[in-house]
């Protein structure tokens, strides 16, 4: 089949792989999620998964974004240097077969950052001009991206380690009795992240657990207080380079990007919120149109 004729797009992360059919309309015919990323392929078998999508969603091409283009995954897929826009990730997709191609990162080398899978969504938010040029975007997840966008392309960005700092809290800190429960929207996280805005993220940590000592807190805030305060400092951070004109847009899972806004909004901007997975779509769509 060749690809016009329709093709399977793979957003192919770590833990997660999520598979569309995309059919010669450019519509998505059928589609799956799993629990098999790159880590749980059993000895690099990359050849025995793609076969597994294959059976699952036809025998079409495969168009493959993600960590499955890290040097842990099926074959590495060199990152393309900011800035960067869709003709030139299209241009050094990596193939491992005929029928397969992967597209690579994107890299800020002035920045030592690199970024996998989110380059796609962002350029697919381009394309279809959910995000105008100027633009700055909040990629909410594990390692949060902010991107600032210029003339159509990716044009510089940082990563903030936000997620997986939460993780670590919850799991190896002193502060790991009172994060069990899940952190959601509310008081206690619009409270955390108005400190996170105005104070050292550090110095507020420990005084957590001391004011819940000191009966000046509630034990069962404690997950959502933390989740805010790590996510105020992130946006205060992330906010720096934006001036009072940029057009703020959250692109990701609704649940994240529910947060994300919801700080942004307290720091004093309004945001734009977009659905990561529809973006992805739309910017795999643009990238299969390229290929020859």
């Amino acid at each position: 089949m060749r690809w016009p004729e329709g093709f399977i797009a793979v957003d192919w992360g770590t833990t997660n792989r999520r598979a569309y059919r995309i059919d010669g309309d450019g519509r998505c015919g059928d589609e799956f999620e799993d629990d098999r990323g790159v880590l749980s392929v059993p000895t690099g078998d990359f050849g025995g998964a793609v076969a597994e999508i294959r059976a699952r969603l036809g025998d079409r091409p495969l168009l493959l974004a993600g960590m499955v283009g890290s040097n842990r995954g099926w074959i590495e897929a060199p990152y393309v240097p900011c800035p960067a826009g869709v003709d030139e990730i299209a241009g050094a997709l990596v193939w491992a077969d005929e029928q397969a191609a992967i597209v690579p990162g994107v890299c800020d080398p002035r920045r030592a950052d690199v970024m996998r899978g989110e380059e796609v969504q962002l350029l697919g938010a381009i394309a279809d001009g959910s995000v105008s040029p100027g633009s700055l975007v909040c990629h909410p997840g594990t390692h949060n991206k902010w991107v600032e966008v210029a003339d159509g392309r990716i044009a510089t960005f940082r990563t903030i380690m936000t997620g997986e700092l939460f993780n670590l809290l919850r799991e190896h800190s002193i502060l790991s009795d009172l994060l069990a429960e899940p952190a959601g929207p509310g008081d206690a996280f619009d409270a955390g992240v108005r400190d996170g805005l105005a104070h050292d993220v550090q110095a507020q940590l420990f005084s957590i657990r001391s004011r819940i000592l000191l009966d000046q807190a509630r034990r069962e805030d404690a997950p959502s207080y933390t989740s805010g305060l790590l996510i105020g400092g992130d946006v205060r951070i992330g906010l720096e380079p934006a001036a009072a004109a940029t057009q703020i847009v959250i692109m990701g899972r609704p649940e994240l990007t529910r947060l994300y806004a919801s700080a942004i909004a307290i720091a004093g901007r309004e945001p734009v919120e977009l659905d990561g997975e529809r973006c992805f779509l739309a910017g795999i769509r643009q990238i299969a149109e390229r290929i020859q």
